[in-house]
């Protein structure tokens, strides 16, 4: 059974992040399934640090566009609102070309608050980063 609430499809959250920082370091959504979220973004100039490798600040872009997109999928979007309120992560392995991919997963989905689990991996499938995202659910 699905978590989601609202009916957006890939091309939707495509559409959605024309012209912002999803769309200007390469994110890609690739498949929103019953109760996560997989998307990719590239390992190259726009992601990358002085030291060729990925940038922790991009892998928690990425973490952060997943969270939040997940959250608001996850809410009647006539009624509510969500926004971020704390977000972590732990860089357990540097990437320095390819594509990572992030998958977003819930932890919990009370009325109020909102805690995201978000994985990035390499190509090979091997953990770069982990992070937690917690949003408040608001009423509009």
């Amino acid at each position: 059974m699905s978590i989601w609430k609202c009916n957006d499809t890939i091309d939707d959250l495509k559409n959605r992040s024309k012209n912002t920082l999803v769309e200007n370091i390469g994110i890609e959504y690739l498949e929103i399934g019953d109760d996560f979220i997989k998307a990719k973004m590239p390992v190259d100039n726009r992601t990358r640090q002085p030291y060729g490798i990925l940038h922790g600040g991009a892998s928690l872009a990425f973490a952060e566009t997943l969270g939040s997109v997940a959250a608001r999928l996850s809410i009647d979007n006539s009624k509510k609102r969500c926004v971020g309120l704390e977000i972590n992560a732990n860089h357990v392995r540097s990437a320095s070309d390819g594509f990572v991919y992030g998958i977003v997963k819930p932890l919990n989905l009370g009325n109020s608050i909102h805690v995201w689990e978000i994985k990035i991996s390499n190509e090979e499938d091997k953990l770069i980063c982990v992070s937690r995202m917690t949003l408040s659910i608001l009423e509009k």
